[in-house]
């Protein structure tokens, strides 16, 4: 797959303990992805954050925390993340995406695996 050089950044923040027909949200969403073909996403664990609640969530070891935030990353062309976006929509129900316009300098595949 080649993505143009000029593409789009959607960032979903969400937090661990969401869920979406019983699964965690995280990993419908990035499942969901892969099964539309988009260049690729990525999950990531915060260690600490706030949002809308402005509640704290946080790994530190006295007070743990189930519900650490959660950042799910997508790059694809505009066209796919914008029609990626209503079936998102479905599915969270608290929570910030944001879009944002990037450059991409390489997006590279070894089929021969080394």
């Amino acid at each position: 797959m080649k993505l143009p050089s000029e593409a789009e950044l959607l960032r979903i923040f969400i937090g661990e303990a969401d869920k979406f027909e019983g699964k965690p949200l995280y990993e419908v969403i990035a499942n969901l992805a892969r099964q539309k073909g988009m260049a690729g996403a990525t999950v990531i664990r915060g260690l600490m954050g706030f949002g809308a609640h402005s509640r704290m969530h946080t790994a530190k070891i006295l007070r743990l925390s189930e519900d650490l935030p959660i950042i799910i990353e997508i790059v694809d062309e505009p066209e796919k993340i914008e029609a990626l976006l209503p079936e998102l929509d479905k599915m969270i129900t608290e929570g910030l995406v944001t879009i944002e316009k990037i450059r991409v300098i390489a997006y590279r595949y070894n089929s021969a695996g080394n």
